[in-house]
């Protein structure tokens, strides 16, 4: 099963990352400042792709927003149209 992590560094960019047993599978390159979470990039291993973990990671990061009270600059292809597909599931945290 796969799981999320989230990691930083000490000049707060980091990533989501998907993990399945063991190897590293996907992640998701963001930023943060004191009020946004920029998201650059989203990618999955090509053999992984089609089983949702972009969507997982899209969660993660979205929760970790709203617990953080942070507004998401979507400038990663990926969550960008997400944002855009589904408005009213993001109009809390869309930084437009």
């Amino acid at each position: 099963m796969a799981e999320i992590n989230f990691k930083l560094d000490n000049r707060r960019r980091g990533a989501f990352y998907v993990v399945e047993d063991g190897k590293q599978v996907g992640e998701m390159v963001v930023g943060l400042s004191e009020t946004t979470l920029t998201v650059y990039h989203t990618e999955v291993d090509p053999e992984m792709e089609g089983r949702g973990l972009a969507r997982k990671m899209l969660d993660a990061m979205v929760a970790y927003a709203r617990e953080h009270k942070l507004q998401v600059m979507p400038l990663c292809e990926y969550v960008h149209g997400q944002f855009r597909r589904h408005p009213d599931d993001f109009a809390d945290v869309w930084a437009k």
